[in-house]
């Protein structure tokens, strides 16, 4: 299956941009200019686009599992559900493995790594291949046909060599190139191959016709994947001013950014559109208004990968989208900032350090806590803590791209539990409940009540004690109950008497 191309040769070709900083601007003009001359002195003879490409306007994957798609080679081959497929023979795969000996390689996807290829092994005469037909193509419109190949063959053998003619319906050749022999790999390889040619002026159907032109028998035996035709014209290039071709920038930035293409000769009336992608470049949609070579990017608040890119066509086949073609991409890369919680209020009992409970999410953050007075580690989410008087604590966290957060916690420092001997739960708004000051809940105390009989009338264990003299819905009578905290470490356990009061 083809994955979106979102580089244009262009951004293969010329290092004008590296990293996130723009070359000085004579260096960037003598780069323009050679980029200028490489297109029109070489691009002619190249057999894969040296311009700008649009989107796939036919993408032939095979789709992504097995079965016959459809796309069929012509009569003189058979279908089979085999994944080793005979002389005369093609199935429609995701993988092929141990076939003939272990003379094939094994291969366990399309060249994208996510899809089915057809594997085809030749018949014994030479002759067409694979015929198909394509029809929506933009009249009078230079376009680039690829394909990706790989001879499947791991030893010595007869070599696929195959020969890709694009026709007119009347058998008027518009274009032809030969791959000469396709040699044996000591790994699986899958290499594109492709040509130039330019559509009818009445837009007529197009004949895609392949050819193999040498016999079946001992090896021509290959893959096909990722038959694609995309409108090819002369180069555009995008620039992020200042920037390059890429922004990080963090959540809550107000920033905007000016985006400027540069489109080489060759358009006759030339139509500018940018457009914006929100995933991934799978799909791209219109920026409104956007039609000038420069436009400003205005802050955006979701944190999110933008991709962006400048489209260009003839005025006369504006309404066509397969008439366009496309600069390389530009990004801003808006960060999430990190996710930070330096946890709840601590209580700590004089002399008996604290664990804080510091939490950080993010891309790939780092982390310290402040101040570092009486912490055993700063830079460790769970320091411990142990000041002599009350204090302030506060987790700081930057990400990976400089995105910045922080949250704070208030240590509390006393010389011991309290525990009140007495309540009055009689809804007068004064000591209604029994409630243990500075008992912190993060201590795990496990803490019972008993009545006169031994019966356990209210238990809280890890979270904050208030009892208000119920049990079971119904209310506790006046009198002596027993009460017990049981600490899981470092602190004595306590046992004593209350009074509920009413």
């Amino acid at each position: 299956m083809a994955k979106p191309v979102f580089y244009s040769n262009f951004r293969k070709n010329f290092s004008v941009i590296k990293g996130s900083t723009i070359v000085n601007p004579p260096v960037l003009f003598r780069l323009i200019i050679t980029f200028i001359t490489f297109y029109f002195v070489t691009g002619t003879k190249a057999q894969l686009c040296s311009g700008s490409l649009g989107d796939p306007v036919v993408n032939i994957t095979f789709g992504s599992g097995g079965g016959n798609t459809g796309y069929a080679p012509t009569n003189a081959y058979t279908y089979t559900s085999s994944s080793c497929p005979n002389d005369g023979y093609y199935t429609i795969t995701n993988y092929t493995s141990g076939c003939f000996g272990n003379a094939w390689h094994t291969v366990t996807s399309d060249h994208t790594g996510n899809g089915a290829f057809m594997l085809v092994n030749a018949s014994y005469n030479p002759g067409d291949f694979f015929v198909t037909t394509v029809t929506d193509l933009c009249p009078n419109t230079n376009y680039q046909f690829a394909a990706w190949i790989m001879n499947v063959l791991n030893k010595f053998g007869i070599k696929p060599n195959l020969t890709f003619t694009i026709e007119a319906a009347d058998g008027t050749v518009l274009g032809q190139y030969s791959t000469g022999d396709i040699v044996e790999t000591p790994h699986p390889v899958w290499q594109q191959y492709g040509l130039f040619f330019t559509t009818p002026a009445n837009n007529a159907q197009i004949v895609l016709r392949i050819t193999n032109n040498a016999p079946g028998g001992d090896g021509n035996d290959l893959g096909l994947d990722d038959i694609t035709f995309r409108p090819c014209g002369p180069p555009i290039a995008a620039f992020i001013q200042g920037n390059g071709d890429t922004v990080d920038i963090c959540e809550g930035n107000t920033s905007t950014y000016t985006f400027t293409g540069f489109v080489s000769p060759g358009f006759s009336i030339p139509v500018y559109q940018w457009q914006k992608s929100t995933d991934n470049g799978a799909n791209w949609q219109d920026i409104a208004g956007a039609n000038q070579l420069t436009y400003i990017r205005t802050p955006t608040v979701a944190p999110g990968n933008y991709l962006y890119r400048l489209s260009v066509t003839e005025q006369n086949s504006v309404t066509i989208l397969s008439c366009r073609v496309a600069s390389n991409v530009v990004a801003i890369n808006l960060h999430a900032n990190p996710v930070v919680s330096a946890g709840p209020d601590r209580v700590e009992i004089a002399g008996t350090p604290v664990t804080l409970n510091g939490s950080v999410s993010g891309e790939l953050p780092v982390y310290y806590w402040t101040p570092s007075a009486y912490l055993n580690n700063d830079s460790a989410l769970t320091p411990e803590a142990s000041p002599p008087a009350d204090m302030s604590y506060i987790l700081f966290a930057t990400s990976a791209f400089g995105c910045k957060n922080n949250d704070g916690m208030h240590l509390k420092v006393v010389g011991g539990i309290y525990v009140p001997n007495a309540f009055t739960p009689n809804n007068d708004g004064k000591n209604d409940s029994w409630r243990i000051p500075f008992l912190d809940p993060l201590l795990g105390a496990s803490v019972n009540v008993y009545n006169r009989y031994g019966q356990v009338v209210y238990h809280a264990e890890g979270k904050t004690v208030d009892w208000d003299g119920m049990c079971n819905g119904f209310p506790q009578p006046s009198g002596a109950y027993v009460y017990t905290i049981k600490f899981k470490s470092r602190y004595p356990d306590l046992k004593g008497m209350l009074l509920l009061i009413r």
